[in-house]
């Protein structure tokens, strides 16, 4: 089984720095300083209080040298991916996977979903049909990424909490190529549990992303302060809300009601989101996949969204007055 990363950062290093050890036949695709060291020492990996372990990785730049692989994992921003499905055609073969690693309502999202908006596309996420047309919703295996990893320095993986990865195809069956790469994934040490429903996982997890990213950029308060402040929790409480309306029109179950979900971002204590760790880094944010998505969708569906509309606004024009959207 060959396994190709695409986009090596955080999780994508993490992951690949685990199958490494565990052997598998696994190889990245990253870019400067990070594919410098890589190719120079290897990729390091430190895991809670365990000594830092480096393994030698197979990571180029250039799709051209890996060929065609069994499974490509994006693990890139989600705006990131439609400009460079071109430049990852020479690792898709006729049989290959491509496992959607990536935040907030995937592109795939109505590929055998049934009913009247099956087939439906997602400008917000997928402009052009990029990844509809180049990838093939065919190939497309879902993933929610749960854990947390930063790139400490160039060609080493910090890995902070978490090791899940969930999966599942669109049409919520346990395939056989779902149940294969869960089971490399596994003996990595890593959880993959094939789910039936994995909509219902991409909403819980996109429910905190949605509201919790976008406030705390624009406040620069961390998860604690904005999840119990009584404006901002209100108001990450109303999108929220507008969000599991149009989640439910969809056929979406969640197993925890909102303040549940908002008392879990705060238990997480002074965290910076990944939102406002991009907007202070100076790197573009991650706002289409995001809120921009659900507001995509709630037209779709009929059902209004006038918090979100607000913070959306207010987000992307932060976003493009520092030069990152």
């Amino acid at each position: 089984m060959k396994i190709c990363i695409f986009g090596a950062g955080a999780i994508g290093g993490y992951m690949g720095a685990k199958l490494a050890q565990a052997g598998a036949d696994v190889s990245l695709v990253a870019r400067g300083p990070h594919l410098a060291a890589m190719k120079e020492k290897g990729l390091t990996l430190i895991e809670e209080d365990a000594d830092p372990v480096t393994v030698p990785v197979t990571v180029s730049d250039d799709p051209d040298d890996l060929g065609p692989q069994d499974y490509v994992i994006v693990t890139l921003k989600a705006h990131s991916v439609p400009p460079v499905v071109d430049k990852m055609q020479p690792l898709l073969g006729d049989h290959s996977t491509v496992v959607s690693g990536v935040n907030g309502v995937p592109w795939w999202y109505f590929h055998k979903i049934g009913g009247p908006l099956e087939g439906t596309r997602l400008a917000s996420v997928d402009p052009g049909n990029a990844q509809w047309d180049g990838f093939g919703p065919d190939r497309v295996l879902g993933c929610v990424v749960y854990p947390a990893a930063e790139v400490s320095e160039p060609g080493t993986i910090k890995h902070i909490e978490g090791n899940r990865f969930s999966l599942g195809e669109p049409d919520g069956s346990k395939s056989d190529r779902a149940l294969a790469l869960s089971k490399a994934l596994s003996a990595a040490g890593l959880k993959a549990p094939v789910r039936p429903k994995l909509r219902d996982e991409i909403w819980v997890k996109l429910w905190g992303n949605l509201s919790f990213n976008p406030i705390s950029a624009l406040t620069h308060a961390t998860l604690d302060v904005l999840c119990t402040d009584p404006g901002t929790r209100a108001l990450a409480r109303a999108m929220m809300v507008e969000a599991q309306q149009i989640a439910e029109h969809l056929g979406v179950k969640f197993p925890i009601d909102v303040d549940r979900r908002i008392d879990g971002g705060a238990a997480v204590g002074a965290h910076r989101t990944s939102m406002l760790q991009d907007l202070d880094a100076g790197r573009p944010m991650e706002i289409d996949a995001l809120v921009g998505s659900v507001q995509e969708l709630g037209r779709v569906t009929g059902v209004a969204t006038p918090s979100i509309d607000a913070v959306l606004a207010l987000v992307t024009l932060r976003a493009r007055t520092a030069g990152l959207y």
